[in-house]
């Protein structure tokens, strides 16, 4: 049955996936919603430019799943909500997972449940927090045939950074981008390196299961399309963007024009018309 609900997330003609991130509501830090306030329009937006997939959080599928007929994209859905996202880390941190994930994602026609593995300095609870999770929920996801897709992050000291900021330093990313594999992921949503030229490493240490890669904070337009034409190159089996879409002035233009990239291999020429067409 994976394989099933594999095929409604994986593009026919290109065998890659370009799903869009819309859960940071999720995570209680207002600057996460700008670009999101009314979910319905979002949703609405996104269904028009057909992305592959959108990942949702278990209060907002509702809206992604009400749309009539078959032509939609497939639900992507967030099972795990932490507190470790804010400038500053809380004295008590978490990352907890929804009670009976997997009945909850097939009673949502789910495609795929996405769940993070966080490795943050000074936070040693919460990469064993995730973990568990994980580990729980992996019997879950067989017996249930829903794919599991894991989220490794590895995270900047945040008096580095001053928050939320990744690491994209190749090792750790590709350290624990196998762990992540080895718990048994059946696909790894994963940051892209500094130097996306090395990706193939990271590729390479997922010993053959689907990379999806991260698109992190709001970039020009020109760098978020050169970057993902790279990534792509190196063997990425797709993308997950949230912010670089449904911040956007056109989320339904760049949407298009990542699908173009994705499925197509358009240049970066061609996808930039696409995004003012």
């Amino acid at each position: 049955m994976k394989q099933y609900r594999l095929n409604r997330l994986f593009n026919a003609k290109s065998g890659r996936c370009f799903d869009v991130a819309v859960d940071h509501g999720f995570f209680n830090q207002p600057g996460f919603l700008q670009g999101i306030e009314d979910m319905r329009v979002v949703i609405k937006t996104l269904v028009d430019a057909a992305p592959d997939a959108i990942q949702l959080t278990v209060g907002q599928a509702r809206h992604l799943q009400e749309v009539p007929g078959r032509f939609k994209p497939s639900l992507v859905l967030r099972t795990d909500v932490a507190n470790i996202y804010g400038k500053e880390l809380p004295e008590s941190r978490f990352s907890l997972m929804l009670e009976e994930t997997m009945l909850q994602a097939v009673r949502l026609d789910a495609a795929c449940v996405c769940v993070n593995l966080f490795q943050i300095p000074g936070a040693p609870e919460v990469h064993e927090q995730c973990v568990e999770n994980i580990l729980r929920l992996k019997p879950q996801a067989d017996y249930y045939g829903m794919p599991m897709m894991i989220e490794p992050l590895v995270f900047q000291a945040n008096s580095i950074a001053g928050g939320y900021m990744v690491n994209g330093d190749e090792t750790a990313i590709t350290y624990l981008v196998r762990q992540a594999v080895e718990l048994g992921a059946d696909i790894v949503k994963a940051d892209p390196t500094d130097d996306v030229s090395v990706y193939h490493k990271v590729i390479a240490a997922a010993s053959g299961i689907p990379i999806l890669v991260r698109g992190g904070g709001r970039v020009s337009d020109k760098e978020i399309l050169e970057r993902t034409q790279g990534l792509l190159q190196q063997g990425a089996a797709g993308i997950v963007y949230g912010r670089n879409v449904i911040q956007h002035p056109n989320p339904k233009g760049i949407t298009q024009a990542l699908m173009a990239m994705v499925h197509d291999n358009a240049s970066v020429d061609e996808a930039l018309k696409l995004v003012t067409a």
